[in-house]
């Protein structure tokens, strides 16, 4: 029998477990302890903050390079009135006969928590319990280790908590915090404090697990696996508009984070527009039964930028627009009811759209060419009193047009090589390599009246566009931008919603017109229930100091924030940018493909996206997997 038992024993200990979970070596101090290669501290928590608010221990826990234990026990009620009662009469006494102000001050605010405290247990029925916290820090050099257990305490007394080291008592204190051992009856009879379960469960880090709207759709998951459920559209509090901001390293997840927006959006029935410069919408498009179009010119994907578009304009902006033209004289500028005319907005953003691609235009050059702007829409009947929603996209000219104005004034004019110039710079747009991209008729439906199409996802594919010249490029970008944005103000009802991929491609730190345009469209998009999200891989881009009053907008004004995986210059102007936390810049820095720090007007989640298989299916091969 004595054999049996030695086997029997010897069997049921793993030596193999037992070597992975024992450290290296233990040491114990007066005031620390070293766990192997690595220094440690046991901190106590022995006040806590008169009011607390939810998930308050969650700062707690989530403090860097610490191990934390939260402790609970239950206690008589009946037992813990009479005690509370008694403390009460005495704080009574004391406040009586206190002689100080600050004395009398505290012993009234004893005495009317022990008041509440009664209530609330007598009355509501509440338990209440002994909890005890304590803190941890852990680091393998010294440098690094003051520097956490200064990070720890910093954190505790902020939240107007105390805590403080428990001396003489380090080995009974990492018995009490590790998972290995039992709780210490002497450690916890020098942290047990009185708290309502109230307290306790409402502070507790996974009592109120993931994000939730209440309506919406299911956006990710939270580091506890608690789902993040969120109404984009919602308004109210800190969230004022729908605008996205997509931040991230190649590589990290971005595009499979945006897919898997654009579908929970068109399941929702909002409109999506996509500038897609790395054709990676396309599968996504044709499983969606949208509408692909090659937006780099052609028979199919031609937008005319001499079209006069609709433009609603707030008071602001119409005031501006107004003065402008008034100052530059052009005559009558303003609509039979009195507004200002579609034909005088549509002539600033052509102001933009020649800036961008004439980079070397002359102050000169450019007046004489709004002259004959204003004369070739008069000479196909369009004039400031005209009503753009009557005409269609054959009624309005084209460059052909304009270069043959230009020319015809350069054989009649007095000035004749103000204009014959002004013709050089414009035949590559109007016979030339570039006419292919904007000599022509709008070819993409208006998304007005008859033309109206169906779908309801567009992308506007412009991979053809990455061969061609950096002013090319940006013109078109804003060719585009605009068209869209007549898209998103059309309805005010509609919610439309912008995806610019690539979102860099549209800054030009020399012509910064076309990023301001970008800018008033975000901070307006939310008067026409439209949304833009923004995508790029760097936020340096848009922090230039000639471009950073415009571009800084851009990644400020959206209220919801994705920002994944990044290093190095871009990871600091995060960090100054959006006030980041050193564990938020640790996630950063650790660019876990499909994990991000998302930010929901002030709060702030660890996420993960979790996509459903269907939704991969959807994506199709090009990026996002």
């Amino acid at each position: 029998m004595l054999k049996r038992e030695n086997v029997q024993e010897q069997g049921t200990r793993n030596h193999a477990l037992l070597n992975v979970i024992t450290p290296v070596g233990l040491g114990f101090f007066k005031s620390s302890l070293e766990l192997g290669e690595n220094m440690g501290k046991v901190y106590g928590l022995i006040r806590y903050p008169q009011k607390v608010e939810v998930e308050w221990l969650s700062r707690i826990t989530n403090i860097p390079s610490t191990i934390v234990s939260i402790g609970w026990r239950p206690v008589d009620n009946a037992t813990l009135i009479n005690a509370i009662s008694h403390s009460v009469v005495q704080q009574r006494g004391l406040a009586e006969g206190a002689k100080d102000p600050l004395s009398r001050q505290r012993a009234e605010k004893a005495a009317d928590d022990g008041e509440k405290i009664i209530m609330q247990i007598d009355r509501e029925g509440e338990t209440v319990g002994l909890m005890s916290v304590s803190v941890m820090p852990i680091a393998k050099d010294e440098k690094t280790f003051k520097k956490v257990c200064r990070r720890a305490e910093s954190m505790v007394s902020v939240m107007k908590c105390k805590m403080r080291v428990i001396p003489n008592l380090q080995k009974e204190s990492f018995r009490h915090i590790s998972p290995s051992f039992p709780t210490n009856a002497k450690i916890e009879s020098i942290l047990q404090k009185i708290v309502p379960i109230s307290t306790f469960v409402g502070g507790f880090p996974f009592a109120s697990s993931g994000f939730n709207d209440g309506e919406g759709y299911y956006f990710a998951q939270d580091t506890s696996g608690g789902l993040v459920i969120v109404d984009t559209w919602r308004r109210g509090g800190d969230r004022t508009n729908s605008n996205f901001v997509i931040m991230g390293n190649s590589g990290v997840g971005k595009s499979t984070a945006i897919k898997h927006i654009i579908l929970s959006e068109f399941m929702k029935g909002t409109k999506i527009l996509v500038v897609d410069p790395e054709s990676e919408y396309k599968d996504l498009c044709f499983n969606l039964n949208g509408d692909w179009i090659n937006a780099v010119g052609g028979s199919a994907g031609m937008i005319n930028p001499l079209q006069v578009r609709p433009s609603p304009r707030d008071d602001e902006q119409e005031k501006e627009a107004d003065r402008l033209y008034r100052d530059e004289g052009y005559g009558m500028n303003e609509s039979g009811n009195g507004q200002l005319s579609e034909l005088a907005m549509h002539m600033k953003n052509l102001e933009i759209f020649f800036n961008l691609y004439i980079p070397s235009i002359t102050d000169m050059q450019r007046a004489v060419l709004k002259k004959c702007l204003i004369e070739l829409y008069r000479n196909f009947g369009i004039i400031w009193e005209t009503d753009i929603s009557l005409l269609k996209a054959e009624d309005f000219p084209v460059f052909s047009d304009l270069y043959q104005l230009v020319q015809k004034k350069a054989e009649e004019e007095a000035d004749r090589q103000v204009y014959a110039d002004l013709a050089l710079l414009l035949y590559d747009i109007a016979e030339g390599s570039d006419s292919f991209i904007w000599n022509g008729k709008s070819s993409i439906k208006d998304g007005a009246g008859e033309d109206n199409g169906s779908g309801s996802i567009i992308v506007l594919d412009t991979n053809a566009l990455q061969e061609t010249s950096d002013h090319i490029k940006r013109t078109q970008y804003f060719n585009i931008l605009t068209w869209c944005w007549e898209q998103m103000s059309r309805n005010r009802e509609e919610r439309v919603l912008l995806i610019c991929d690539e979102a860099y491609l549209m800054i030009d730190q020399k012509v910064p017109q076309s990023l301001v345009y970008l800018r008033n469209v975000m901070k307006r998009a939310r008067k026409y229930e439209g949304a833009l999200a923004i995508i790029s891989h760097s936020i340096v881009d848009f922090l230039s100091e000639s471009i950073k009053q415009y571009g800084q907008a851009l990644l400020d004004i959206p209220c919801y924030k994705v920002l994944m995986g990044t290093d190095g210059k871009n990871l600091k102007e995060t960090a100054d940018l959006y006030d980041l936390t050193e564990a938020e810049q640790e996630l950063l820095l650790a660019r876990k493909r499909g994990h991000a720090l998302f930010m929901v007007g002030a709060k702030r989640l660890h996420i993960s996206f979790e996509i459903p298989e269907y939704k991969m299916l959807y994506m199709g091969r090009a990026g996002g997997r």
